[in-house]
Order: structure tokens, then C-alpha cells, then sequence
């Protein structure tokens, strides 16, 4: 039977979780694939994507009309029934994005456009415009639809949903999922 309550892990536990990964949330016939900078480190400590306290990735889903209730991380399998899978650009998890190597990104986009190209989701959403342009060498894309795709796959760019960014509200970030959702589902 599952938990409730979320897991806290202890520090020794975030420390452990450094350069570690997480699987992927994935399959055929996705609506959408959500695609993060990279897991963090409760999310390597749990193995569930978007796991820290303070992220919004979970609540913009369900504001934006993507779930009927707001998931918690450990039900990010739930999300499979729904069309939507979850990636990341690097595999590696770190405390912040920022410890990402240029590198690092730019291998990661071309492993995500072979991922994009063998499971053809409907629409690939990456959260995280700095980390979208470092990866696939768009140094001009702005927030929303791309013009260019992977494959019959349209290419979104989301803010990042880390409640480190502080550029976007709740509101702001749940807006931009909404025009996803309402373009995917047109």
C-alpha cells in the first residue's frame, strides 16, 4: 500500500542522490512528454520526478486542466493513462540545473531527439527555456509552440516549474500548460 505522506529525505540521503538518475515516465501514444532540465536531488533521493517541496510542476498539471486532482510525485505513473510521460534533457542530478555542463545539455538534446523520434509523443514540452536553447542551439526561442519539430513531434517550451524561477506565478505557469493542453487536445 502506498504512502501518503510525501518521503523527506535526509541529508545523508541528498548527498547519496548526487549524480545519480531516475527512470523515465514513458511509453507509446503519449499526448504529451514533459521533458525537465534534469532530476534534482530529491528527486534522485525518491526516484520520482519533480519531488521537492516547492516545485509546481504538479500543481500547474492539474490547474491547467492535465489531471482532475492534483498528483503527488510517488503516483507520476498515473500519468501514463493520461498520455503523459516525463524525461529530462541530462540524466544527472544535482542540487541546480546550473551545475550542468554546456555539454551536458547539448548531448542531452540529441539524446531527447532520439527519444522523441522512437516514442512520437503528440508534443514534446521542455521546461526551461535556457536549458532548451543550450540544448538544441536556439539561442533565439522564446516560451510556447517552436516553430521547428522533431519528427511529426510539435516542440513546446514551458518555464521551468523549480520554485527557484521566479519569473512565472503559479497562475503564469499553469497558463502556459493550459495553451499546451488546449493545442494537443485540438
Amino acid at each position: 500500500m502506498k504512502s501518503h505522506a510525501p518521503m523527506k529525505p535526509t541529508a545523508e540521503q541528498l548527498l547519496a542522490a548526487k549524480d545519480t538518475t531516475i527512470p523515465d515516465v514513458t511509453g507509446p501514444g503519449l499526448r504529451v512528454l514533459f521533458c525537465g532540465i534534469n532530476p534534482g536531488l530529491w528527486s534522485g533521493a525518491t526516484g520520482h520526478h519533480f519531488a521537492r517541496p516547492g516545485n509546481r510542476f504538479w500543481p500547474a498539471l492539474h490547474r491547467s486542466g492535465f489531471t482532475d486532482r492534483r498528483l503527488r510525485p510517488d503516483e507520476q505513473e498515473e500519468l501514463l493513462a493520461l498520455g503523459i510521460g516525463i524525461t529530462n534533457v541530462a540524466p544527472r542530478t544535482t542540487a541546480k540545473a546550473d551545475e550542468l555542463t554546456a555539454e551536458e545539455l547539448r548531448e542531452g538534446g540529441a539524446a531527447l531527439r532520439a527519444r522523441v523520434l522512437r516514442l512520437r509523443p503528440r508534443a514534446l514540452a521542455v521546461l526551461g527555456i535556457g536549458a532548451y536553447r543550450t540544448a538544441f542551439g536556439q539561442r533565439r526561442a522564446t516560451i510556447g509552440r517552436q516553430p521547428e519539430g522533431i519528427g511529426a513531434t510539435e516542440v513546446w517550451v514551458l518555464p521551468n516549474p523549480s520554485g527557484l524561477n521566479a519569473h512565472y506565478t503559479l497562475d503564469a505557469l499553469a497558463e502556459e500548460f493550459r495553451k499546451l493542453r488546449e493545442a494537443v487536445e485540438r
